[in-house]
Formats: C-alpha cells, structure tokens, sequence
C-alpha cells in the first residue's frame, strides 16, 4: 500500500492547527471556574433571577478580573476589554470588547494574540443572583458556581475583581515579546457560544 503524499501546504497548515489548539487550551484553561466549588451548594435556587445588563455593569465596569495565570481589565470607556496571560513563549494577550446582556450574560469578545498567531475567541458568562447570592457558570454548559456569597467570603471569584488597570503596565512589555502574527482565516476558538 502506497503511504499518503502531503503537500507543503497540506503540512504547513496542520502544524497551524497544532498551534492553535495549543494556544485555544491556554485562553479556556484561563477562564476555569473556581475549583473549590460544589455542585450541591452551587445550584441556582428556583427563585434565582437572571441578572440585568445594568447589574451586570456595574459589578465589571472599570474592574481587572485577576485569573490564575493572568488578568482581564474590562474599561467603561467604549467597553475596551484588554488582557494578559501564561509567561515566556507561552504569553498570550486579548484586545477587544466585553459586553454584557439584560439575559444575565457577560461576554468576552477579543482577538488573542501568541506567538504562533491571532485567534478570534468569545467566551461567556451566565449569571443569576439569589438576595445577596450571585451565581455564575460559564458557557456553554459548565456547571454553577457560587460567585459572591453574601458579605465577603474568601476564595469567592468575585474577591478577584480589583477596581485598578492591572493590566496596561504588563500588556506593553508583553507586546514587545510576542512577534506580530498574521491572522488565521475563519479561526473561530468558540463558535458554540451565541449572545
């Protein structure tokens, strides 16, 4: 039996899959869910309601959202969304927007940016509230977590919302490091994610 023949291109473009699927691990790995919570004490009681895009605001706006190994800044002006993560040749940096919906939802629309090249991805966040309670999963099928308990509670992910740019000093010295890419046609990272 005869092996396959692969062209140049053929070959060039699976080592870009490769690539991008190394860097789409990296962006979800940094929007996990806090691991500590439950499943049984995380479900949205019946009476929980769906966040409004005003409540939404104004928990996020003007807020840097400190991840394991990085940091989002969600800006009021124009709704700017920058952000960092990894370190080394593993750094990857977002430009684009966050945006927030009268259905409970927060959105993460940017452009990433690594060294194997630039990956369009949009990922989103479901929220619900119960009195003080806010509920929070991200989309589209991870399960509940408790998000801000009432009062302050630590290891809450909302304890990780600073009110300070903690990005913009980072992102500079990060830009200088990453080589511009080109873009990779149609490299949508979630397409199952709709607003």
């Amino acid at each position: 039996m005869a092996k396959p023949h692969c062209t140049n291109q053929e070959i060039g473009a699976a080592k870009t899959l490769r690539r991008w699927l190394l860097v789409t691990s990296c962006i979800f790995s940094t929007f996990a869910g806090p691991a500590q919570a439950s499943s049984e004490d995380a479900v949205p009681p019946p009476e929980a309601r769906v966040m409004t895009g005003v409540e939404l605001y104004m928990l996020y706006h003007d807020k840097s959202w400190q991840w394991r190994d990085g940091v989002g800044w969600m800006r009021s002006d124009r709704r700017r969304f920058t952000a960092w993560t990894g370190s080394g040749q593993k750094f990857t940096w977002a430009e684009g927007r966050w945006i927030v919906t009268d259905g409970g939802r927060l959105c993460l629309d940017a452009r990433w940016h690594s060294s194997s090249g630039v990956y369009p991805d949009k990922t989103c966040f479901s929220h619900k509230r119960h009195h003080d309670t806010i509920y929070q999963k991200r989309e589209p099928s991870e399960t509940w977590y408790v998000f801000k308990h009432p009062g302050f509670a630590k290891g809450d992910e909302f304890s990780k919302l600073v009110s300070k740019d903690l990005v913009s000093s980072e992102l500079a010295r990060i830009r200088a490091v990453i080589e511009p890419a080109t873009p990779l046609p149609d490299a949508k990272i979630n397409r199952r994610i709709q607003q």
